[in-house]
């Protein structure tokens, strides 16, 4: 990194030191904001200070942000080894990502090494390590990640267990029984602990309608939204993304899927 954005990290990150919680979480708030309106170059240079302060909530967003740069750099090549070379800036968002992915691992570990129970570094260590396996494994196609698999898989089920009515970790956890079902070939399948579309979609459902805060609501609609449009349920897809779309007026992504699914949509409304 060169002088000027170490400068640059320092001059976003002091004031948030200066100004207390307060001005840490208005970052964080508006983070998440550019992160669901679909501009993930914003919310990760938004979280680029605190994760670097070992902030572990910070590294979640800043990687997922990364992720999706990545993934839409990349589009729906088939190649993606050969996009992924052609595409200019990939490489520093991966080294970003590993970077950072590393950076929050470290810390959510550190409080669990003196907390193993606690709840909410369990649940970041374990959405830290499915945002490793869910860029190398299905955006990139890579065979790798089993490690932070696993930790996820664990993480994500132990908070469930002490916490039922977790919507993050039960949509975390949904996230990976769709995956393995869908994703995963027959034959390791419970290798990796198995799997249930059904059983994910059903929970993705309880999560959206949940009494749980703005953004946490927003990841389950979007999540439930994702699975069926990959199950190609449009006609409940479009009542999600409408929801999503007056939420988050500004994504540019809901407008187009409702253009296309939607004979009711007109666009700016």
């Amino acid at each position: 990194m060169s002088v000027r954005a170490v400068l640059a990290a320092l001059g976003l990150f002091l004031p948030l030191l200066q100004a207390g919680p307060a001005l840490a979480q208005n970052a964080l708030t508006d983070a998440q904001s550019a992160f669901y309106s679909a501009r993930y170059e914003e919310a990760a240079a938004l979280m680029l200070a605190p994760c670097a302060s070992g902030d572990f909530e910070a590294c979640e967003l800043r990687t997922s942000a990364l992720h999706f740069e990545i993934k839409r750099a990349i589009g729906d090549a088939k190649d993606r080894d050969k996009a992924f070379k052609e595409c200019a800036k990939c490489q520093g968002l991966i080294d970003a990502f590993t970077k950072d992915t590393t950076k929050g691992q470290a810390a959510a570990r550190a409080v669990l090494s003196s907390k193993p129970g606690d709840e909410t570094a369990l649940f970041f260590l374990g959405k830290l390590d499915l945002n490793y396996v869910w860029l190398h494994l299905g955006t990139l196609g890579h065979k790798t990640g089993w490690n932070e698999y696993w930790e996820a898989r664990k993480s994500i089920e132990a908070v469930l267990k002490n916490n039922p009515h977790h919507v993050r970790a039960k949509v975390a956890r949904a996230w990976i029984d769709y995956i393995v079902d869908t994703r995963m070939p027959r034959g390791t399948r419970w290798v990796l602990g198995g799997g249930n579309k059904k059983r994910a979609l059903t929970a993705l459902d309880e999560a959206a309608k949940a009494d749980s805060d703005f953004y946490t609501a927003a990841e389950a609609k979007f999540a439930l939204w994702d699975i069926q449009v990959r199950e190609k349920k449009f006609s409940e897809a479009v009542v999600v993304a409408r929801q999503l779309a007056k939420d988050f007026p500004t994504n540019t992504d809901l407008p187009r899927f409702l253009q296309e699914h939607d004979p009711e949509f007109k666009a700016g409304e």
